[in-house]
């Protein structure tokens, strides 16, 4: 029977294992240092925020609440419409997603809820 590949070259197993491997452990460590910078690091850098997406500063909490609750909503339906395509530990995945969308939807609505009697009673209609 014929191999399909020669045998690999007997190697030193010295030169496997590296002679000096507190060198190359010290060498591993500085490569990964220097690729990732720390936390400290990271936060030192001054960030420019992205204009590309912005919240309007004057909108009102009520137009963001509100905002908040129609994504939440649209996010839940796209999620209901992947679940019927999953089976097994997937499908749950997702329903747990949904079920955390839900509750998230549930307190924005709470929110809103807390806001329309504010608005009422700052309202000069409302003698």
């Amino acid at each position: 029977m014929k191999k399909p590949s020669p045998n690999p070259p007997d190697a030193d197993p010295a030169y496997l294992h590296g002679s000096d491997t507190n060198t190359s452990n010290e060498a591993a460590e500085q490569a990964v240092y220097f690729h990732v910078p720390s936390i400290a690091d990271i936060k030192a850098i001054p960030r420019t925020p992205s204009t590309l997406f912005t919240v309007d500063p004057e909108a009102t909490t009520e137009t963001l609440v509100v905002y908040l609750v129609e994504t939440l909503a649209s996010v839940d339906v796209m999620v209901h419409h992947l679940v019927d395509h999953l089976d097994g530990g997937s499908r749950h995945a997702l329903l747990g997603i949904s079920n955390s969308i839900m509750l998230a939807e549930i307190t924005a609505n709470r929110v809103l809820d807390q806001i329309e009697p504010l608005k009422q009673e700052r309202s000069p209609l409302s003698n």
